[in-house]
């Protein structure tokens, strides 16, 4: 037997060597490769055998790893990426939003907008069993709560139960039919906590005009007839469509573990609080899920340490589903700045309210939770839009560092509002600022529902991506989906210009497209934990990449916003390309 083992430990090295000489299954040549890893030039091409990046070089040395059987692209002269990768999504929901009526954050008058919506029934679009469901509703309608009653709670509408749900995610309004079914009256508000009747819309008599945010905007929403799961199993497989054709091939989805049924901004999982998981396992089986999925797990904002027991329980459950991982948690620090909702935390209280927001957390408890987070080996991404939130975010994770040898590299999104004394601490403390760029434009959000109610100072501190980059902050690219559109490429050109309706925001806070380039791959990448196998392209990687119609490094700004993808491969396996 002993004379056996010589023999077969050579055949096994002569197979290897054997697999190791076989041409590459793919080779991409005579393009612009950019690999994004760290100070590498342009290259020209890239071999992918077995589903992986064998090698990225000149055409001389990829075209040489070529035989018979290999597939030869030409780029000709074609800028070829890694992937896109977004750090902060709700996909399923975004997808679940364009396939309703969903107004994409449009204004209209208020009669049109009734004539919209019966156009949209007429074409199927907007019922929930007998609720009507409107998506993607600009804030700007909140301040008219009076007037959308004066048209949606009579006539036709008097018994028909209407809901308009803010493209936000935090804040909506519903008609008195609606109102009704919730058996919500003055004096059901009369009577809730000081903090759930800020949540709620009223007259100075209590009577509720229809306008929600945060817990009791969620008590609203839970209240809509749930789709069936065919309809979100055909949502989930458009999400990955969708992504694939904007480039992107890997995201973190935010609240991974929370249902339609459940309340967001207070939550309380179960170890039977699954989501959308079970929609991403399905597509996986069926070898659908042509994206790298990092499943954020929703925790309660005043969690403590023991309560993360039951979400393990829950990664347990989806442990070994392909292309998806579960790298922590993620927490609701505040809400959102724009009024009539001014539950983002600040350090200095809104003009009109005096009140300074609020903030989810308990400070006194938060650093426990983090350090708690990482004795799972688990990263925190927080939801932080004020200037108070982020810097209690960025507490939590100081307590944390204290208490651990091996920090983790955790994540803040959003920072719409962000203090220049906490610049400097996100370098310091590795967290790194998830940002959704395409929000950095002086238009309505931004300005005239923001800048009369918060101070100068905060005000021109919006969406501070250059201070932060200078701070020596990693930057990563993220949507929020379907709060905006999950394209990249509108969100790095809008990084650069920052240019909106009502003009510039805060144009000393541009980055340039490198930043973001980085931004949307190997630094991404870093965010979901995956920066050993996707964000760049390097031997043993993934063979996740991108074609482009145009060349990113030298269009204007305005040409880059309109960059289509030609071309996005999977683990080197083409999933998009347009219709021809």
């Amino acid at each position: 037997m002993q004379r056996l083992i010589p023999t077969l430990l050579a055949a096994t090295l002569a197979c290897g060597s054997l697999q190791a000489m076989a041409g590459a299954d793919l080779v991409l040549y005579n393009g612009k490769v950019f690999t994004a890893e760290p100070g590498q030039a342009l290259m020209q091409a890239v071999a992918v055998k077995d589903g992986k990046i064998l090698q990225v070089g000149s055409d001389a040395q990829i075209n040489a790893l070529a035989d018979a059987s290999t597939q030869r692209i030409d780029l000709a002269g074609k800028v070829l990426m890694p992937g896109m990768i977004d750090t902060h999504s709700h996909p399923v929901l975004g997808a679940v939003a364009s396939l309703g009526a969903n107004l994409a954050d449009e204004v209209k008058p208020l009669p049109e907008l009734e004539q919209w919506i019966l156009a949209e029934l007429k074409e199927d679009r907007g019922r929930a069993a007998d609720v009507i469901l409107i998506s993607g509703v600009s804030s700007a309608y909140w301040e008219k709560s009076r007037e959308l009653g004066q048209v949606f709670n009579q006539g036709r509408w008097a018994e028909q139960p209407l809901v308009l749900s803010g493209i936000d995610g935090h804040t909506g309004w519903a008609n008195s039919a609606m109102l009704k079914r919730l058996k919500l009256d003055a004096a059901q508000v009369k009577g809730m906590s000081e903090q759930d009747r800020s949540y709620v819309g009223h007259e100075a008599d209590f009577t509720p005009n229809g306008f929600f945010s945060e817990s009791r905007w969620d008590a609203v929403r839970s209240q809509v007839p749930a789709p069936s799961e065919a309809f979100m199993l055909k949502a989930t497989r458009e999400a990955v469509r969708i992504n694939n054709q904007y480039g992107v091939t890997a995201w973190m989805d935010a609240a991974a573990n929370a249902g339609s049924e459940d309340s967001l901004f207070d939550f309380k999982p179960t170890e039977h609080s699954y989501g959308v998981l079970p929609l991403y396992r399905a597509l996986a089986e069926k070898g659908e899920l042509n994206a790298h999925v990092a499943a954020l797990l929703l925790a309660n904002s005043k969690s403590r340490p023991a309560d993360l027991e039951v979400l393990a329980k829950v990664a347990k459950a989806f442990e070994g589903v392909p292309n998806l991982s579960f790298p922590g948690i993620k927490i609701f620090v505040d809400g959102v700045l724009e009024y009539p909702g001014q539950t983002a935390a600040m350090l200095e209280p809104y003009k009109n309210s005096q009140k300074n927001g609020q903030l989810l957390v308990e400070p006194e408890h938060f650093g426990a939770l983090v350090a708690a987070a990482e004795q799972r080996d688990w990263i925190v991404h927080m939801h932080a839009v004020g200037d108070r939130a982020v810097r209690e975010s960025l507490n939590g994770v100081a307590y944390a560092r204290k208490l651990s040898s091996t920090p983790r590299a955790h994540s803040i999104s959003h920072l719409q509002v962000v203090d220049p004394a906490d610049f400097p601490r996100f370098k310091q403390l590795g967290v790194i600022a998830s940002m959704q760029m395409l929000w950095a434009t002086a238009e309505n959000y931004t300005v005239e529902l923001v800048k009369p109610y918060i101070s100068a100072s905060a005000y021109s501190h919006q969406y501070p991506a250059n201070s932060l980059e200078h701070a020596g902050a990693t930057i990563a690219g993220a949507s929020d989906w379907p709060v905006s559109s999950p394209n990249p490429w509108n969100a790095i050109a809008q990084a650069i210009t920052r240019t909106g309706p009502l003009g510039v925001l805060n144009a000393k806070e541009s980055v340039d497209r490198q930043v973001m380039f980085r931004a949307y791959t190997l630094n991404a990448a870093k965010t979901l934990r995956l920066d050993q196998h996707i964000g760049s392209l390097a031997p043993g990687k993934q063979a996740d990449l991108i074609v482009l119609d145009r060349d990113v490094f030298k269009v204007s700004n305005e040409e880059l916003f309109d960059t289509q993808v030609l071309k996005t491969f999977f683990a080197g396996k083409q999933v998009y390309a347009p219709a021809s």
